[in-house]
C-alpha cells in the first residue's frame, strides 16, 4: 500500500496556497491588529471584488533529492496549480452569511519516497492524487451573529480538521499538511480527493468552540483515474466522523496567542487489515486479498503557542507546536504518533516575514504491522530485527520575497525508515538525508497594486 498517497497540501499561513480563499477558510491569523506596514502592503489583485467574488490562483512546487541513505539516489519533484473561486451570496443574491466555495487542483510530479526511500510518508507534501481535480465544491452558511457555521458539499476531512498554519512551515508530510498518522489509521479524506460532507463549528463559550464533520468514505473517491466531477456515492463503504473541542486566545490585544484541540475520530467505513488475507493467512506471503474490516476510532491533543514576541506590533517571535495522537479501536498500521517542533518567525535585520523552524516526528508501529514486516524479510532470508519507531526530522528556512512569492529550502533527516516501498529487503533501509526546496507563487498577490 503507498501510504505516500495519504496526504493533504492544504495548510494556510506559509505557502501562497494558503492565501486562496477556499484554503484560508480554517485558518486564523495569530494577531489580527493590523500594523502600519501591514495598512500600506498592497492590495492583491481581485477585479469581481466589487461584485462578490473573491479570486485564487497559486502554485506550489516541491523538490527533493537524498544525498544519502534510501534505496537509491535520486531526485524528484511534484508541483501543485490552485484555482479557486469565493461567492459571496450575500452580495450577488442577498443571502447574508452564505458563502460557495470552489476550487481545482491541477498536480504533477513524482514522489521521492516512492522513487528511492521506500518509507510510507512523504518528504514532499504536495504529491498525491496527481490529475486535474475538483477540490472543492461547497456552501457555508454563518448564523447566530457568525457563532454558528455550517458547510456542506464535496470537501475533504483534512483541511478542516487536525490542521494549523504553523504546520506548513516545513515541506515533509509527516507535520504539513497534518500528521500523517490519522491518514494510516483511518479513512480521514485528503486534498484533493473530495466527497460528499457536512460540518458544523460553534462558539459555544468564548474562546471555546466545537466542530464536528461526516466525510463519505467512498474507494472510487481515491483511485488515480478519479477528477471529483463524480458526484455518485455509488461504492461508498461508510463514513468517517471527526470532531474537536478547541480553546484558542487570539486576536487583537492578544500579545502570546495559542490554540489547544483535542480531537478525534470515529471511522465508520471499510478498511484493509494490515496482516491478515481472506483466510486468515498473512497477505503479504499469501498474495490475497486483506480482510475488510468496519470500524475504527482514535484521538489527539495538539497545540500552538506563542513563546515570544517583542515588539506587540511585529510578527517577530518564538512558537512551539506538538501533537500527540493514539488509536482507541480497530486493527490499525501505527499504534501512537508524536510530533513537536518550533518556528522562529523574524530572523535577520529587515526580515521579519522570514521564518526558521525544526520539527521531529515519531510514528510507532503497531503489533501487526510488526509482525507483516518481520515476516517478509525473513521470507526473503533476512532477520526479523525490525525497528518499532521511525523518526523524521527537518530544518527549514521561509524567506519572504515581495507579498507573492515564497521560498523555503530545508533538509530533512529519515531514521529507522520502514520497508513500505521494499517489504522483502533483507537488511534495513539506510538513513536518509534528504536536501529539499519548496516554493510558493500566489498569483492575486503578485498582480497588487
Amino acid at each position: 500500500m503507498r501510504f505516500a498517497l495519504l496526504k493533504g497540501a492544504c495548510c494556510a499561513g506559509v505557502a501562497a496556497l494558503s492565501l486562496s480563499g477556499a484554503m484560508a477558510q480554517e485558518a486564523v491569523s495569530e494577531d489580527t491588529a493590523v500594523t502600519e506596514t501591514q495598512a500600506e502592503a498592497p492590495k492583491p489583485w481581485q477585479p469581481l471584488a466589487n461584485d462578490g467574488v473573491t479570486l485564487a490562483l497559486s502554485y506550489t512546487g516541491e523538490a527533493a533529492t537524498n544525498v544519502t541513505g534510501g534505496l537509491r539516489r535520486d531526485a524528484a519533484y511534484a508541483g501543485q496549480i490552485y484555482v479557486g473561486a469565493d461567492l459571496d451570496m450575500d452580495r450577488i443574491v442577498g443571502i447574508g452569511g452564505g458563502t460557495i466555495h470552489a476550487a481545482i487542483t491541477n498536480r504533477h510530479g513524482d514522489s521521492l519516497s516512492a522513487l528511492a526511500l521506500g518509507n510510507n510518508t512523504s518528504v514532499q507534501e504536495i504529491w498525491g492524487t496527481q490529475n486535474t481535480h475538483l477540490a472543492i465544491l461547497t456552501w457555508e452558511q454563518k448564523l447566530l451573529d457568525d457563532r454558528l457555521m455550517i458547510e456542506a458539499g464535496r470537501s475533504q476531512a483534512n483541511i478542516h480538521f487536525l490542521n494549523a498554519p504553523i504546520y506548513c512551515n516545513f515541506q515533509g508530510n509527516s507535520g504539513c499538511g497534518n500528521p500523517t498518522f490519522v491518514f494510516k489509521n483511518s479513512n480521514f479524506t485528503y486534498f484533493p480527493a473530495s466527497s460528499w460532507m457536512i460540518r458544523a463549528k460553534a462558539e459555544v463559550l468564548p474562546h471555546v468552540t466545537v466542530h464536528v464533520g461526516a466525510y463519505e468514505v467512498n474507494p472510487d473517491r481515491k483511485r488515480a483515474s478519479d477528477h471529483g466531477f463524480n458526484f455518485s456515492a455509488k461504492n461508498a463503504t461508510g463514513v468517517i466522523v471527526p470532531w474537536e473541542l478547541g480553546y484558542s486566545n487570539e486576536g487583537k490585544g492578544v500579545r502570546l496567542p495559542g490554540h489547544y484541540i483535542v480531537g478525534g475520530w470515529f471511522d465508520r467505513g471499510d478498511y484493509a487489515d494490515p496482516l491478515r488475507d481472506d483466510q486468515g493467512g498473512i497477505a503479504i506471503l499469501t498474495g490475497r486479498d486483506a480482510q475488510t474490516h468496519n470500524g475504527r476510532s482514535g484521538i489527539y491533543f495538539r497545540f500552538d503557542q506563542r513563546l515570544t514576541r517583542p515588539d506587540p506590533h511585529s510578527e517577530r517571535g518564538l512558537s512551539v507546536f506538538g501533537v500527540a495522537m493514539t488509536n482507541l479501536s480497530g486493527r490499525v498500521e501505527e499504534s501512537h504518533f508524536f510530533d513537536l517542533g518550533v518556528v522562529q518567525t523574524g530572523t535577520f535585520a529587515g526580515r521579519d516575514a522570514d521564518t526558521i523552524g525544526f520539527m521531529l516526528s515519531d510514528q510507532r508501529f503497531s503489533d501487526l504491522a510488526m509482525e507483516r514486516m518481520r515476516a517478509a524479510r525473513i521470507s526473503a532470508g533476512g532477520d526479523g530485527n525490525i525497528h518499532r519507531h521511525q523518526y523524521m526530522m527537518e530544518l527549514a528556512y521561509g524567506t519572504q520575497l515581495g507579498p507573492a512569492i515564497r521560498l523555503s529550502p530545508n533538509v530533512q533527516y529519515v531514521l529507522h525508515s520502514d520497508q513500505t516501498g521494499a517489504p522483502f529487503r533483507v537488511s534495513d533501509i539506510k538513513d536518509a538525508l534528504i536536501f529539499g526546496f519548496k516554493f510558493t507563487v500566489d498569483a492575486p498577490a503578485l498582480l497588487s497594486r
